[in-house]
């Protein structure tokens, strides 16, 4: 049976590398209002060329003389440094992987006179060594491997220390934790400033959350005549389909609030 932390280690190092993208976008945009929610925005207004998150170069080997999100810039830096040096740890104590092995993590060698070579793994990115850790994590490739003359080698890694896997869980949920703060997605409840409900002039509160779309809250409750349901607590509510014609709503196209309630 797998240690708890070996599952939640993992989930969060495919969470790390699903909004990988948007971090990288996020960095090239100046920093997003708190409406429209940035998952919204983004579908509002598509992006011409797609991400290729997977062949872009480490922000860490990179220059950044103009970053339009500092923030989002520091975070990313930030998260590659946590997860490369994470990489070289377990690398130190469980890789057994030749030169030749596709596998195996390489340290940096700044007297290497090629480039790639010089900064080892790293080149290939943080998405490379979020997959190589999680298959520590998981304990991959630690069996001795038969050969195609039926001999058996040596496992190119030996199975990974609790110790480690407990500090491979915490620097992998702060960088997880730090990547959804800088894009607006931790458990928050936030007021749409300067934006009251369209319907009824109440306070307008948007929630965002790991994992889920985001949704609006009116706080008048059920006297507000907006056309969505009520919520467990009799506001009504605006869910991730519902969010596009509030956004119309707040711009003044539809049924701008006039200071009087219809009934």
């Amino acid at each position: 049976m797998q240690h708890p932390d070996t599952h939640r280690t993992a989930a969060s190092l495919r969470t790390i590398r699903e909004l990988w993208g948007e971090l990288l976008l996020a960095i090239a945009t100046p920093p997003a209002d708190v409406w429209p929610p940035r998952q919204l925005a983004q579908t509002l207004h598509a992006v011409d060329d797609e991400l290729l998150v997977v062949e872009r170069a480490p922000l860490v080997l990179r220059e950044h003389p103009a970053p339009l999100n500092l923030t989002a810039l520091d975070t990313g830096l930030a998260i590659e440094r946590a997860l490369f040096a994470l990489a070289d740890t377990l690398a130190a104590a469980v890789q057994r992987a030749t030169a030749r092995d596709a596998r195996r993590w390489d340290y940096q060698d700044p007297d290497a006179v090629d480039i790639r070579r010089a900064h080892g793994s790293r080149a290939h990115g943080l998405h490379f060594a979020s997959v190589w850790i999680e298959g520590r994590v998981l304990d991959e490739d630690t069996e001795p491997e038969q050969q195609l003359d039926g001999t058996f080698v040596a496992a190119p890694f030996s199975v990974l220390p609790e110790y480690l896997l407990h500090e491979a869980r915490h620097v992998v949920q702060g960088a997880e934790a730090r990547l959804l703060r800088t894009l607006g997605l931790d458990q928050r409840t936030t007021p749409v400033p300067d934006r009251p409900c369209p319907w009824c002039g109440g306070e307008l509160e948007l929630h965002t959350g790991p994992d889920e779309a985001p949704s609006v809250t009116c706080s008048t409750g059920i006297p507000c005549t907006a056309p969505v349901p009520l919520d467990a607590q009799r506001r009504r509510i605006w869910e991730w389909g519902d969010l596009p014609p509030l956004v119309t709503a707040l711009a003044g196209l539809e049924q701008p609030y006039a200071g009087t309630q219809t009934s």
